[in-house]
């Protein structure tokens, strides 16, 4: 199964990564290196599910463990969910701090400079190395800056070097490889205010909205080359009594000439998109979209309202910044929370239903970087565009999924955070019946695990523990949320005021132009007008 799943992964992503790249400047080091990150990417988010699972399965319904979970069995499945983790963020931080940087730059200095790959591979390293860098100074932060450290006033300086490196051996530079994570998952939270709220709105409208009509636009762009021709028209007359253009004539000539070529051909590709196959198949199943984008829309009001009001219980009933907004337990319950208890009754609809939740952020992720762009601050530096996205852009695209995909575990516990905490485990409780006020029977109840159940009777999930190592984290994800709010509803007013989408956009086509030959037949025109 397991195997099944990772080779779907992989068909998935060589897929996605063939449909959206150029077919001009395709490489192979580049499709193989955008193909493994976004597919670790994607099995890096199946990890939540699967970590919530086995916590949940080492325990019956009734509240009590099953015969095989003793307490090292227990252990040995936590240790190996967390060794998985730390495997795959290794893998994380080796893809973003070395290997897509060298790849992104070697292809940089191959287009800039034609000469040795020698000196392309030195200049790529020479600009990863500042990467390397920044990763060297987290892992190190992270390994030398204990969370708790015992405070001796008559401690030396070397004594306390000592326990710096004795904390760094006794976690074995586990820390060190959390706090570089939790790190880029900051970054990866930004990415996901940009492009997951913004694309959570943009998805289900644009199936909504859907394209122009074929036909429509041909009817427009008729009317756009009569025009331009009519204007042609008019200034090729100005030389026919021979004098020769002004400059500024010649300008607008060239211009004219080159928007007739782009219309004229803009007209054959509509043409050949009004008569094709799939056009009429979209056209047949445009109701179903609607379908489609109705219950996405539904889907991200759900979590947007959910997000809040988990927020709101932390900025009511947490401890306060000083502790990263942290909570125990719920005060204020919400949709998302409420449903999956209730779906936990029939198996495996709430793993179903995580799992959902987890590849909805993905895709809606993967939605709203096609249709922004890739900007770096109000620059844009790449657009995702079918058929026609650069080596370069695929990576920046898979790089943003990855950072994006660490930080979907904190939003998925921020929507249900005791699902995420316990899973579907119970826990037995004593319930006295009481007759006439005096305790009769004894009897074991069982209750679904909370903050105030005992420690040895409810198993945190690794990804609990792993989201809440570091407090001021815990805190940068606390304010996040609302920014994600805010995006997701700015980018649902901008999404509702912006038009339908040419048809173009869906049935991308290469403008080719031939400068040097219209050129010389509009120097050919005039010269012999002139003559």
């Amino acid at each position: 199964m397991l195997v099944l799943s990772v080779q779907a992964i992989l068909i998935f992503c060589w897929v996605y990564v063939r449909k959206y790249q150029s077919r001009r400047e395709s490489e192979v080091i580049s499709t193989i290196t955008a193909i493994f990150a976004l597919a670790v990417a994607l099995i890096t988010s199946a990890l939540l599910p699967v970590d919530i699972f086995l916590v949940s399965y080492m325990k019956n319904q009734n509240g009590t463990f099953k015969i095989w979970a003793d307490a090292n069995v227990s252990r040995q499945i936590e240790d190996t969910v967390l060794y998985g983790y730390y495997t795959l963020y290794s893998i994380i931080l080796f893809c973003v701090f070395l290997w897509i940087p060298f790849v992104y730059f070697y292809y940089e200095e191959k287009e800039e400079d034609d000469g040795n790959t020698c000196s392309q591979v030195k200049t790529a390293l020479k600009y990863t190395l500042g990467f390397i860098t920044i990763c060297a100074v987290l892992l190190l932060i992270g390994a030398f800056v204990p969370l708790d450290i015992p405070n001796k006033k008559n401690s030396t300086e070397w004594e306390k070097v000592k326990l710096l490196f004795e904390e760094f051996g006794s976690s074995h530079g586990l820390t060190a490889l959390s706090f570089s994570i939790s790190s880029l998952t900051v970054i990866g939270m930004l990415a996901a205010i940009t492009y997951t709220a913004y694309g959570m709105s943009a998805l289900p409208l644009n199936l909504i909205k859907g394209t122009t009509s074929a036909s429509y636009e041909r009817l427009e762009n008729t009317e756009d080359i009569e025009e331009v021709e009519q204007h042609l028209l008019r200034i090729k007359s100005k030389c026919r009594d021979g004098r020769p253009l002004s400059s500024r004539d010649r300008r607008t000539l060239q211009q004219l000439e080159e928007r007739l070529r782009t219309l004229r051909r803009r007209e054959r590709h509509l043409e050949s998109i009004e008569k094709s196959w799939w056009t009429k198949f979209c056209e047949a199943i445009r109701p179903l979209k609607i379908v489609w984008g109705v219950f996405f829309i539904i889907v991200a009001l759900l979590f947007t309202v959910s997000l809040f009001l988990s927020n709101l219980d932390k900025a009511l009933h947490s401890a306060g910044f000083d502790s990263g907004f942290i909570i125990l337990g719920t005060n204020l319950t919400n949709p998302l929370n409420m449903l999956l208890p209730v779906l936990q009754r029939v198996f495996p609809l709430d793993y179903i239903l995580i799992t959902t939740i987890v590849m909805y952020f993905i895709f809606t992720s993967m939605a709203g970087i096609r249709n922004m762009g890739i900007w770096f601050f109000w620059t844009r530096l790449y657009k995702i565009r079918r058929g026609k996205t650069r080596p370069q852009a695929l990576l920046f695209l898979c790089m943003i999924l990855l950072l994006i995909v660490l930080h979907t575990s904190y939003m998925i516990y921020s929507l249900a955070p005791q699902y995420v905490m316990y899973g579907s485990q119970k826990y037995l409780v004593q319930s006295n019946e009481t007759i006439d006020g005096q305790p009769r029977n004894v009897t074991l109840v069982s209750k679904d695990c909370d903050a105030d159940a005992p420690e040895d009777q409810c198993i945190v999930t690794r990804t609990y523990l792993f989201l809440h190592k570091f407090w001021f984290f815990s805190a940068a994800y606390y304010f996040g949320n609302w920014a994600f709010i805010a995006v997701f509803l700015i980018g649902l007013i901008v999404s509702c005021c912006k038009g339908k989408k040419s048809v173009i956009e869906v049935f991308p086509f290469q403008f080719v132009f031939s400068e040097s030959s219209n050129h010389q037949v509009r120097q050919d025109f005039c010269s012999q007008r002139t003559e």
